[in-house]
């Protein structure tokens, strides 16, 4: 089976971006039209640091792989 093509390993990675930008715009959306009391660090944290964090442990785990 020489002329199996090889899949792309970042494919899983970009389908999670689309999958978690939506969340975020969702989420950022519903903080703006209900008025979230949060404080702007905790919105902050919600809508950058965690998805930030998730993103970059995938795509390490990802191109970690042969």
């Amino acid at each position: 089976m020489n002329g199996v093509a090889k899949r792309n390993r970042l494919a899983p990675w970009y389908i999670g971006l689309a999958v978690l930008l939506a969340a975020v715009i969702y989420t950022g959306y519903q903080m703006f039209v209900t008025g979230c009391e949060a404080p702007m660090i905790v919105q902050l944290i919600v809508l950058l640091i965690v998805p930030g964090v998730y993103l970059a442990l995938m795509y390490l785990t990802l191109t970690s792989q042969e």
